[in-house]
């Protein structure tokens, strides 16, 4: 066995995983790899990256740049043009990103599922009873990003942002372990509420989620970097106007976006817990 797999069933072991990533101090923790993250370093970059490819599947043959001066420069990565086909279909949205489907079902009460065992308030989710209202009868999805992933998240349909409600918050990670153990994780975490507006009327909201080692999300549309030190006013108004596909931002690691969709929208029958979807592949139908 190597030293590499040996490594690996260590930290798949769950208490050590729950231990290591969670019981450490967080915040500190994600500042500093922020840090390090940013060093344009040779042999720092070399380490950094041979310790990721330790503990991931990270496969870079779809990057649109072959080198990188830093970590932080991999983690953001852009893609090679055509490198995700963006579904056409005027009855479907689009995956906002490549991920892993952790839930997905119906907001049933109020309560979307977390994990087996775990539900929490959407409204706790949104700070938003209103919006939250909305979305009873709804649909919603959890995806989440590895931290080999493209980073990168994207419009699922085309839409109007009209408004950012910034929330700070933990950074508990938000691998399935830690989803299995802590409640209201989702609603404990650094998160950002995006609401769009559909050519329908309709609204669609997406949250990105940030976790130990990526409280840090950018958005396009607004000028504005959100992470653990960021002081600004919570609700962001914005009015930015996207095509579906279109890069609406980034997180700096890997993480997990919930997308909120109306009453009478569906899930396409490829989207179950567990699978894997990549940016612009069908996600959900709509009414």
């Amino acid at each position: 066995m190597t030293a590499r797999s040996l490594i690996g069933q260590i930290v798949q072991q769950e208490d050590i995983n729950f231990l290591l990533t969670n019981c450490l101090p967080r915040r500190w923790l994600t500042q500093f790899v922020g840090w390090l993250s940013r060093i344009e370093h040779p042999w720092v970059f070399a380490v950094c990256m041979y310790l990721w490819r330790m503990f991931s599947d990270l496969d870079l043959r779809d990057a649109k740049q072959s080198r990188f001066k830093s970590l932080h420069e991999c983690f953001t990565r852009e893609l090679k043009v055509g490198a995700r086909p963006i579904e056409p279909d005027p009855a479907l949205l689009a995956s906002p990103c490549d991920a892993i489907v952790g839930a997905c079902g119906r907001v049933e009460a109020g309560s979307a599922l977390q994990a087996k065992g775990f539900t929490y308030e959407v409204s706790d989710l949104l700070e938003d009873d209103a919006l939250a209202r909305y979305y009873r009868g709804g649909q919603f999805v959890t995806l989440r990003l590895t931290s080999s992933m493209y980073h990168r998240f994207h419009a699922p349909y085309d839409c109007r942002v009209e408004q950012v409600n910034y929330i700070a918050g933990d950074t508990w990670n938000v691998n399935p372990i830690a989803l299995r153990r802590i409640e209201q994780l989702f609603c404990k975490n650094e998160r950002a509420v995006i609401r769009c507006r559909l050519p329908t009327g309709a609204l669609l909201t997406l949250v990105p989620v940030a976790a130990i080692l990526v409280a840090s999300i950018r958005l396009k549309f607004i000028d504005v970097r959100l992470h653990l030190r960021y002081s600004g006013s919570n609700l962001i108004p914005c009015d930015a106007e996207l095509r579906r596909g279109e890069e609406m931002g980034w997180f700096e690691h890997g993480s997990t976006i919930i997308m909120l969709a109306p009453r009478g929208t569906s899930p396409c029958r490829e989207v179950f817990e567990g699978g894997r979807i990549r940016m612009g592949q069908a996600l959900m139908r709509l009414s």
